[in-house]
């Protein structure tokens, strides 16, 4: 098939990344992708280095029809059979596109939230949709009810990890412990994350300043984002040498190796997240807010401990009961990677993706 995905997103984070390695990984079973993406968006540059033709497209609403005419031209130069829409406006651009051209379209809801109710739903994930995906379970109920959608056309398709990527070194792991000062014996709780108002971080710093005292604990954050906005506030809490900000890593999987207890403390948005599920392959015992689809990872009191959003207390609470037992921080992230080998690998989101293409070609 050839699949043309839209995106107005600007940023790098967890969807853009599952929208360029799932056209990598469909690729490989012989369909073609094209992109349509929001000009100035991160998702351009990486999905053309990965051999992909992307176009430029201003989805705004001032710029609505011409960008509506550019999408018509490229369904029809390229023979697209599916559109897949992946956010808000090219979601409307993107479907109506499609209906005019008589395509099929996938509606991908990336976030936990849900939509907003009456006729956008309706409109979003029915009329404009002849499928939705989401990487979510706990939102599936809210979108069938609000648009009216079959439950036959609206499917949780995690983003999985792929085992083959997981290649880390033993001293690069080490190495990251020591650039942070962490000492044998002590343990490190972190996260990894594009670091946004969403994610919690507050939350964690408020957690780190109520065990401030408890010398054997050192945190990290790792991520790009808007981290500036946070770094201050280490001073100010007084957490200097306890916390660290160690910005975006191409490959983060030996600093999350390097965790004792990973934790992703979202208080919006979240779907399955990407991050808990490396997390939990490379077996650290996670600690997750009850936001969206955090708890289909953490499994409280069998791969973690699940803890309300805005809760630094509880988290401080998790981290200390943690810290205190190693056996059971091992089991914990036991269970964490037999989970996501059993449920959330890589292999699996490919083919439930052609699951649905099958389906919309009968």
């Amino acid at each position: 098939m050839h699949i043309l995905h839209t995106e107005s997103s600007s940023g790098w984070g967890g969807q853009e990344i599952r929208i360029l390695r799932e056209a990598e990984g469909m690729r490989q079973r012989g369909h073609t992708f094209i992109f349509a993406v929001q000009s100035g968006g991160k998702l351009i540059a990486k999905a053309r280095a990965a051999g992909f033709i992307v176009y430029e497209i201003p989805f705004n609403k001032r710029a609505a029809l011409k960008t509506l005419l550019i999408l018509l031209r490229v369904i029809k130069k390229h023979s697209v059979d599916l559109i897949n829409t992946h956010s808000s406006m090219d979601a409307w651009l993107g479907g109506i596109a499609a209906r005019l051209a008589g395509k099929k379209v996938i509606r991908t809801r990336h976030l936990s939230t849900p939509s907003r109710p009456g006729l956008n739903s309706r409109l979003l994930y029915n009329t404009l949709a002849d499928f939705v995906v989401t990487t979510s379970s706990s939102i599936i109920p809210s979108i069938q009810s609000q648009s009216g959608l079959s439950p036959s056309l609206i499917r949780c398709i995690p983003t999985g990890v792929d085992p083959q990527a997981f290649l880390i070194n033993p001293e690069e792991v080490e190495v990251f412990r020591l650039s942070l000062g962490v000492k044998q014996g002590e343990i490190l709780v972190g996260t990894a994350c594009f670091v946004r108002s969403w994610k919690g971080i507050l939350d964690l710093l408020q957690a780190a300043l109520l065990l401030k005292e408890d010398k054997r604990i050192k945190w990290v954050v790792v991520g790009g984002g808007y981290v500036e906005e946070y770094r201050p506030k280490i001073a100010e809490l007084g957490l200097s040498g306890i916390i660290t900000f160690v910005g975006h890593l191409e490959n983060p999987f030996a600093a999350i190796r390097a965790m004792d207890v990973f934790t992703l403390l979202s208080t919006a948005h979240e779907g399955i997240s990407q991050a808990s599920l490396q997390a939990a392959f490379l077996e650290r015992p996670l600690i997750t807010t009850t936001v969206g689809g955090l708890p289909e990872v953490c499994l409280d009191g069998k791969t973690g401990i699940v803890v309300p959003p805005f809760s630094p207390e509880r988290i401080a609470q998790a981290v200390l009961r943690m810290a205190e037992a190693p056996l059971l921080r091992h089991c914990w992230g036991k269970n964490a990677k037999d989970l996501v080998l059993k449920k959330f690998t890589f292999e699996n989101t490919l083919s439930s993706m052609q699951d649905v293409y099958d389906q919309l070609k009968k």
